[in-house]
């Protein structure tokens, strides 16, 4: 063995437990291979409870004047298509209820 050769592998040696020293203080993950690692991703903090906060409460089912608005648009709009005949049926009279009646 060579004198270059063994120091090139002590030098390889100390800049390996070098790496490794600093990933234990700091924190880090050691990957001296470079291979795909999910702890980049891992590593962030989660977003769900964030975005949840950000829209507001549904206030269409809290207030009760909201409420009682589109109930009112809807019995309107219902008699409006009964008074055109395109309601519905009553009970009882719909499409099956004629078939079977034959």
């Amino acid at each position: 063995m060579s004198g270059g050769s063994l120091k090139s592998l002590l030098s390889t040696a100390v800049l390996a437990g070098v790496m490794e020293a600093r990933a234990r203080i700091f924190g880090h993950v050691l990957n001296p291979t470079g291979q795909r690692s999910p702890h980049k991703i891992l590593r962030k903090k989660l977003i769900g409870q964030k975005v949840a906060e950000w829209y507001p409460q549904d206030i269409t089912k809290d207030d009760p004047l909201v409420m009682a608005r589109e109930e009112q648009e809807r019995v309107s709009k219902l008699e409006m298509l009964k008074r055109r005949g395109k309601g519905p049926p009553k009970k009882g009279q719909g499409r099956r209820a004629v078939k079977r009646s034959k």
